[in-house]
């Protein structure tokens, strides 16, 4: 007897329930296919519960489980109706207002079941509680592929829930009007031969992300694998030959995704620095050959970075790293710094970098490194409908720096050493053209650098950073002024390739670049890197005038 009054208690219930989601339904006047709407469902009424046993018809047992399996089913339309309704009316990440009306954490079809005998429950469809509404990714609120530095392409044409792939293919053909005879360009981190075709930049990677773990790897096969290398001083001290452990990879590191505020990565290993505004990798850029602000200064870091986003606006990320863009330490103490990225909306970016402590004089202990470098970028007219001009937008870069101790001094103190400083700016203007097909630059910039520790050396007989050479010291208090303007015309028919014509003017107060005669000797390189050559004077002229043909790939 207990047992059918049981079963009876539990259709009452049941029916009370039923009422309460079909008087909802029907006040969303949702129509069901092939079923009634929930405003012609028969009227229910609800049972006190003082009265549930007195008052119930006596049924046999199969009667009352051919009511709850009616029941069952007039519930599962009824949840359907509810659902499609919230689908048409609320973004899937809001909760809608009906399932607000179940305690926290419980919807509607779970309230439902609680009271229903475990064997009908498993009866029953499943449901999952209402996910509370995820946080806005970092910086996803915009496009960002019109910045000075940041990749163009909107979508990757392949992608898995494991691996991104992306490929980059950077050739050039630079047309140097001082006509040096041995085709060498010296004095950029980007352009190194002329009169020939040459692959600077060959990169074969992607991302990798799979439960929280993320790692990037990105190869650098062409110039650049020499270049680059050749511009760090830093593998000259110790073993191992870190120059040619790490020459063929541009990025290489590893970390884990927390998810915390709207995200913090930790990464290790060897990441792009972003000093100087312009990206690595030319595709990213408004122009081929950046102003000296960022030629001059790192392109990557060995190191530990923690990428912190208390907002989907704001990025703050501290580093550990080896030392100004280096596979080692110069001497006997790493550098510190950080990043801090600002976009309040999507026409306007500020980027700041500092960098502090390191002692990145190779063989000079104690003389120590400061450098702000400060960015911001604004689109100031946006209508890709147009014919004509599309989007245009300018970037402004400013840089300060100084070394003090080792016989040099920031402020020239002329106890402590000559004034070593650093300081320089870059402005560039860019606008889109017809749709953004074409894309035209007019930009430049000019620096100060006495004592010359951030000047790219000239690859004289060889010469590397390590190296040195006689031919153009390095030696405190040496001056060096230098400026610069370039025009660059883009065509774009696509988001993964760029075809791109620049002309660029370059100038120094000593002489820098590459003559007519060369900076070759006669027989090759002789000797030891960057060593004195009997009867040799590389010819080092004060302008450069150059055309730069390119075409870049990215995907």
């Amino acid at each position: 007897m207990n047992s059918r009054n049981d079963v009876r208690k539990s259709a009452a219930d049941m029916t009370k329930r039923a009422a309460f989601i079909m008087m909802a339904a029907a006040l969303l006047t949702v129509p069901v296919h092939g079923q009634h709407t929930p405003n012609d469902a028969p009227t229910v009424t609800a049972v006190p519960p003082n009265q549930q046993t007195s008052a119930a018809t006596p049924q046999t047992e199969q009667e009352i489980v051919q009511e709850l399996a009616t029941m069952k089913k007039r519930i599962e339309q009824l949840e359907l109706a509810l659902k499609q309704h919230e689908a048409s009316e609320q973004p899937t990440t809001v909760v809608h207002s009906a399932k607000a009306s179940a305690p926290v954490g419980i919807s509607p079809s779970s309230a439902i079941t609680s009271s229903v005998p475990p064997e009908a429950q498993a009866a029953l469809p499943e449901t999952s509680p209402p996910a509370k509404p995820a946080k806005a990714e970092p910086f996803a609120f915009a496009d960002w592929t019109w910045l000075n530095g940041n990749s163009r392409v909107k979508e990757p044409p392949f992608d898995t829930k494991f691996f991104t792939p992306e490929v980059q293919a950077d050739v050039d053909y630079i047309i140097d009007l001082n006509h040096p005879k041995d085709d060498t360009i010296g004095g950029s981190s980007e352009v190194f031969r002329a009169y020939e075709v040459q692959l600077t930049q060959l990169g074969v990677g992607g991302d990798f992300h799979f439960d929280n773990v993320r790692g990037r790897l990105m190869t650098q096969f062409g110039m650049y694998s020499t270049t680059t290398p050749r511009n760090d001083a830093s593998p000259a001290r110790g073993q191992w030959q870190l120059a040619d452990a790490y020459r063929y990879i541009s990025e290489a590191y590893g970390g884990y995704h927390f998810n915390a505020l709207h995200g913090i990565n930790v990464d290790a290993g060897i990441f792009m620095s972003y000093i100087g505004l312009f990206s690595y990798y030319n595709a990213d850029n408004w122009a081929y050959q950046p102003s000296y602000v960022s030629s001059n200064t790192p392109w990557f870091f060995n190191g530990v970075r923690v990428q912190i986003f208390p907002s989907e606006h704001l990025k703050i990320e501290p580093w550990f790293i080896n030392g100004w863009q280096s596979y080692g330490r110069f001497n006997n103490r790493p550098g510190i710094g950080a990043q801090i990225l600002w976009r309040p909306n999507g026409k306007f970016e500020i980027l700041g970098n500092q960098y502090m402590l390191g002692e990145d004089t190779l063989g000079v202990p104690g003389r120590v490194r400061y450098h702000t470098d400060d960015s911001m970028e604004y689109k100031y007219y946006d209508h890709p409908e147009n014919n004509f001009l599309s989007k245009a937008a300018f970037s402004l870069t400013g840089d300060m720096g100084c070394e003090h101790g080792g016989g040099v001094s920031c402020a020239g103190d002329s106890a402590k050493g000559p004034k070593q400083d650093f300081l320089g700016f870059m402005l560039y203007n860019r606008l889109w053209l017809h749709r953004n097909l074409y894309g035209f630059t007019l930009g430049g910039g000019k620096i100060n650098n006495p004592g010359r520790y951030l000047v790219l050396l000239p690859p004289i007989n060889g010469a590397t950073a390590a190296s040195g050479t006689p031919y153009f010291t390095q030696n405190p208090g040496d001056p060096y002024k230098a400026w610069d303007a370039s025009a660059t015309f883009d065509f774009m028919p696509s988001q993964y390739i760029t075809f791109r014509w620049e002309f660029d003017h370059r100038a120094a107060n000593v002489p820098y670049f590459s003559g007519r005669g060369g900076i070759t000797p006669p027989g090759g390189n002789t000797g030891p890197p960057g060593s004195v050559v009997s009867g040799f004077t590389p010819d080092l002229v004060r302008d450069e005038n150059r055309l730069n043909l390119a075409i870049l790939v990215k995907f």
